[in-house]
């Protein structure tokens, strides 16, 4: 790749969705970097998943798979490589250790955490469960290996609803997002179905939660037609003014059947956005996303270095025993996401 075509495919990014300007010269020297990561991958039998949030010039340069959580678990779970490079934050690199325990998987991110994931702990689950004996517990993938070690089910945000509503048990605890756990509820009772679920009060996206109902509703009311799609991670207020809700994936997709152009209201993280920008220049795009820091902490150059000379903090080395108990809960994820097709 050429510094040329990469500032072709990333220099008209608004500045609020990255962190810099893709200026000509910026984009030949990460056209450098993504050659020679490229080699590299090819030398050492690597592969590199990157999630939507991450910044676009590795998911347009240098992954091999790009996705939401819940593809990327599959694709983490089929790969050959013997080295996957996992470009977004820490608990998705544990499910993907999960998934292939005999491969090396790296981080690059300086800040993989998830304040997310790091709202609730192993712990925690288990003080619910003496509450709770009767329940199901089922967890968001953005938890730690130690807390799906402790739950039932996973769910991701483009299964959520399907999979609690397959659940033969009408008593769930679920863990850890209070908004989605509450979307979670009032999309089931769309649907007809009423069930007890218990839901962790501590634990919220910090990109999601920010998007405001009162900002949603004056867009709503100044912009005529406009379309809303937000993430289940956002408010349930949010939710209800909202015209389309899905995971990432699912709003893409959503986008793609769009016959006519539209104006767009796309509720969820910037590196998302920006790339719905370049793929879909028919349809104006209004109002602000939020930026993940966590996921931003993603670069060319972390790729580069965990590729030329991993560091052992860079590998992810999960317990032997937590890793049997979360494959469970993450295989039950998969049988149940497999009955709905």
């Amino acid at each position: 790749m050429t510094g040329e075509e990469l500032f072709r495919k990333l220099g008209g990014t608004p500045i609020q969705m990255a962190l810099g300007l893709y200026t000509l010269e910026a984009c030949e020297g990460m056209a450098r970097d993504i050659n020679e990561i490229q080699n590299l991958k090819r030398e050492k039998n690597a592969v590199i998943l990157g999630h939507y949030y991450i910044p676009r010039e590795i998911t347009l340069g240098v992954a091999d798979f790009v996705g939401d959580s819940y593809g990327l678990s599959q694709d983490a779970a089929k790969t050959s490589a013997d080295i996957i490079v996992f470009a977004a934050v820490r608990f998705m690199a544990e499910t993907a250790k999960i998934l292939n325990p005999q491969k090396t998987v790296l981080i690059p991110g300086t800040d993989p955490a998830c304040s997310l994931a790091d709202s609730v702990t192993p712990e925690r689950v288990r003080e619910l469960r003496t509450k709770h004996p009767d329940h199901t517990f089922v967890c968001y993938i953005n938890t730690t290996a130690a807390v799906k070690a402790e739950c039932d089910v996973c769910v991701t945000s483009s299964n959520v609803v399907d999979i609690c509503a397959a659940i033969p048990n009408d008593k769930i605890v679920f863990v850890p997002d209070r908004l989605m756990g509450q979307n979670v509820v009032d999309l089931l009772r769309s649907r007809g179905i009423n069930k007890e679920v218990v839901i962790y009060p501590d634990g919220a996206c910090h990109v999601h939660e920010r998007f405001d109902p009162g900002m949603v509703k004056l867009f709503l009311e100044r912009i005529p037609g406009v379309q809303v799609l937000a993430h289940p991670e956002c408010d349930p207020e949010v939710i209800k003014q909202s015209h389309f809700v899905g995971s990432t994936t699912q709003i893409i997709a959503h986008i793609q059947k769009y016959q006519e152009s539209q104006t767009l209201l796309v509720l969820t993280e910037c590196g998302l956005v920006s790339s719905l920008l370049v793929d879909f220049p028919q349809h104006k795009f209004v109002g602000a996303c939020q930026m993940c820091q966590y996921m931003k902490s993603n670069s060319l150059a972390g790729i580069l270095r965990v590729l030329r000379n991993p560091q052992p903090c860079d590998a992810v080395n999960l317990d032997v025993e937590v890793m049997a108990r979360a494959r469970k809960c993450i295989d039950a994820m998969f049988e149940y996401a497999g009955k709905g097709k």
